[in-house]
């Protein structure tokens, strides 16, 4: 372990976003985008950014839909999104744990 384990960690949830909004709907499952904009601190078009390349890695589904007349768009963590977070945590569990 250790230092190998470097390889493992993924680069697509890596980044301090894109590693939030994992975390968060590791717990939540969905959120609506303005959840996550304000729980994250971001800006809309940094989140707009993030979640792109997360949707596109296939780690999380975009849902946009109107509610109220508003428009609406509603984050959920996919199954291969779920499988590459825990991944992802094994690979950073792996490497703090390697050090003695």
């Amino acid at each position: 372990m250790g230092l190998a384990d470097l390889g493992r960690i993924d680069e697509v949830i890596h980044g301090r976003m894109r590693l939030g909004i994992m975390v968060y709907l590791s717990d939540a499952d969905s959120a609506d985008f303005t959840e996550l904009k304000t729980v994250l601190e971001a800006t809309q078009g940094n989140l707009s950014v993030h979640l792109k390349k997360l949707e596109e890695a296939g780690f999380v589904a975009i849902a946009k839909s109107f509610k109220d007349n508003k428009p609406l768009t509603r984050v959920s963590i996919t199954p291969a999104g779920r499988k590459a977070f825990g991944a992802y945590l094994d690979a950073i569990g792996s490497l703090i744990g390697g050090r003695d």
